[in-house]
């Protein structure tokens, strides 16, 4: 298992080249079984996320590749119907696979999904909306088994904007014939990536990035050759270690239209931003940042994925502030280790309450999912000493050789064996 070791204090300054977009990534990589055609998706980060997808897609029968940040699909057999537990347990994402089999096999079999454990994330949402296009749901020993003798276009209402909904449900209705419409949608840039890929397989979809997505379904879908997005939640992520650390850090290949709620928080709080064509600068003091109070909500809200960075930035505030968590019910326990940091937080239910110190110190510390062990590295920037992060294997499922890049705009990071 690896540990991340930081010496903090130094301010960064170069440049940071943003992956591409796991959020993005996952659906468009599940969207290739509506298709029996060659795909070649690029821009793909190097996940261990990614590279669970690659084993999934391999298992039921797609013969992939995957290099150089290059994906490619083929379907050489049959393909299978079954996501078994061993591959659906490392990730949530494994079951976005569940839409585009039962769009074009009318039929499929997935076990109960794994993940991160920051909260409650109920499929009953997808369940749902798949029983109004015409699916059967039964459960049999862990697994959710769909069948359909025939699928039909619906109009259904999603009751919360769910982000894996919305994309089980658009993959599974472009294969569905007949106008579909999706009401309460989530409104994610990821979203929005995802409706542009199925239009290149050939699928009729317009409305995203609204609450309302019309897809009108196609007889069957093509190959798809196609760039994914840049991460929205890294270029965040990077932005909030250059602000808690200080300097001048770039970062290339992103947009600041995807980190919008952030950066006018960031501006408000004292770091300047600037925005260039794909590029983002940062240039922050490293001093105590003014408080800024925020709540997470969908997309175009505050995202739920920097809450967790933007608390560790937040805990040498000049003054007091406070955090929200409207999305997850369980996503402040990144706030214990920040604790061992020095920070001062006081959290309840939904809400913590951050008095701000003036310097951290560096500490032992856990990351317990992705964010927080970002959060932690963002922490760990702006402290005083050596801080070791464990279980960073959390963190290497959301951001790409995190450490080089870091290194290389000039944080002290290595990575060692624990």
């Amino acid at each position: 298992m690896d540990n991340f070791v930081i010496q903090g204090g130094g301010k960064l300054a170069g440049e940071i080249r943003v992956s591409g977009s796991k959020n993005s990534a996952l659906p468009i990589l599940a969207a290739t079984m509506l298709t029996g055609e060659k795909s070649e998706i690029s821009n793909v980060p190097d996940l261990m996320d990614i590279r669970s997808t690659l084993s999934l897609l391999n298992y039921m029968g797609k013969t992939c590749s995957f290099g150089s940040n290059n994906f490619t699909v083929r379907e050489t057999s049959v393909l299978k119907h079954h996501a078994p537990y061993e591959l659906v347990r490392k990730m949530r994402a494994s079951m976005l696979v569940a839409g585009p089999l039962l769009a074009r096999f009318k039929k499929v079999r997935f076990s109960l999904p794994g993940g991160c454990s920051i909260g409650v994330r109920p499929i009953d949402i997808h369940l749902e909306a798949f029983k109004k296009l015409g699916a059967e749901v039964f459960y049999e020993k862990g697994d959710v088994i769909l069948t359909a003798a025939k699928l039909r276009p619906a109009r259904l209402r999603f009751r919360f904007p769910s982000v894996g909904a919305t994309e089980n449900l658009m993959m599974c209705a472009s294969l569905v014939k007949g106008s579909t419409v999706l009401e309460n949608c989530a409104r994610e840039p990821e979203i929005a990536d995802l409706a542009r890929a199925l239009r290149k397989m050939g699928a009729f979809v317009e409305g995203e990035g609204t609450s309302i997505i019309k897809i009108s379904g196609a007889e069957e879908l093509k190959g798809l050759k196609y760039e994914v997005m840049p991460d929205r939640i890294e270029t965040g992520t990077f932005m909030l270690v250059a602000a808690a650390a200080g300097g001048t850090l770039k970062l290339s290949d992103t947009d600041i239209a995807l980190v919008e709620p952030l950066a006018r928080a960031l501006k408000k709080a004292g770091v300047e931003i600037v925005s260039g064509k794909n590029t983002i600068l940062v240039n922050s003091s490293g001093g105590r940042p003014r408080p800024v109070n925020v709540a997470t909500k969908p997309h175009p809200g505050f995202p739920t994925d920097l809450q967790a960075p933007w608390m560790a930035f937040m805990a040498r505030v000049d003054g007091k502030c406070e955090v929200h968590e409207a999305i997850f019910e369980n996503r402040f326990m990144h706030a214990a280790e920040l604790m061992r940091m020095g920070a001062e937080i006081m959290v309840t239910d939904r809400k913590a309450v951050i008095k701000g110190v003036e310097r951290l110190l560096g500490a032992p510390v856990m990351a317990s999912d992705i964010r927080a062990g970002a959060a932690l590295i963002v922490a760990a920037a702006a402290a005083k000493g050596e801080t070791v992060i464990r279980r960073v294997y959390h963190i290497d499922r959301g951001y790409e050789k995190i450490e080089a890049k870091l290194r290389r705009a000039g944080l002290r990071i290595e990575r060692v064996k624990a």
